[in-house]
């Protein structure tokens, strides 16, 4: 089984409202895990890298529900990519997410990305949640963002109850 092909033939078409301030609970959400290398956090091969993870999860009829893919920019030289299964993949670096996870849609360019992070906290704070560890959801390509008219990016983050001290 193939993942399914969408109206641009790449991006499958994001729906923000289940994902925008919402909180998910995740028991072993499975994952599989690449690297991708960056130069000061600008991805330098995703295209490359995500295009191999397809075509070896299309071999083995593996699916992305909800087009999920997480960024985990770990330094300034690299970044991990989980890109959510529906089952193991034998040969690839399987992973899975246990926990609480907020997560916020953010729409415009890029270059937005320090302010939505600022936002991000700030909401966070209010929900009296402590963010544990960050995950930036590109939902779309550049290509696939100008074919539909919007560029969202959704920031998640696996939280807990933030305790007073």
């Amino acid at each position: 089984m193939e993942t399914p092909i969408t109206e641009t033939g790449c991006c499958p078409h994001f729906d923000p409202q289940p994902w925008d301030e919402t909180l998910h609970e995740w028991h072993e959400k499975p994952f599989v895990k690449a690297t991708v290398k960056t130069l000061f956090f600008m991805p330098l091969n995703f295209g490359s890298v995500m295009t191999r993870l397809m075509k070896q999860l299309d071999a083995v009829g593996a699916t992305v529900p909800e087009g999920l893919g997480l960024s985990d920019h770990r330094t300034r030289w690299s970044m991990d990519i989980y890109v959510a299964v529906d089952k193991p993949v034998e040969g690839l670096e399987n992973q899975t997410l246990s926990g609480n996870f907020f997560s916020k849609v953010y729409e415009g360019p890029y270059g937005q990305t320090a302010a939505w992070c600022k936002d991000f906290e700030t909401v966070v704070a209010q929900r009296q949640l402590k963010v544990r560890k960050w995950y930036m959801w590109y939902n779309y390509c550049p290509k696939c963002a100008k074919a539909y008219g919007k560029n969202y990016t959704t920031i998640i983050a696996a939280v807990e109850p933030d305790q007073p001290q």
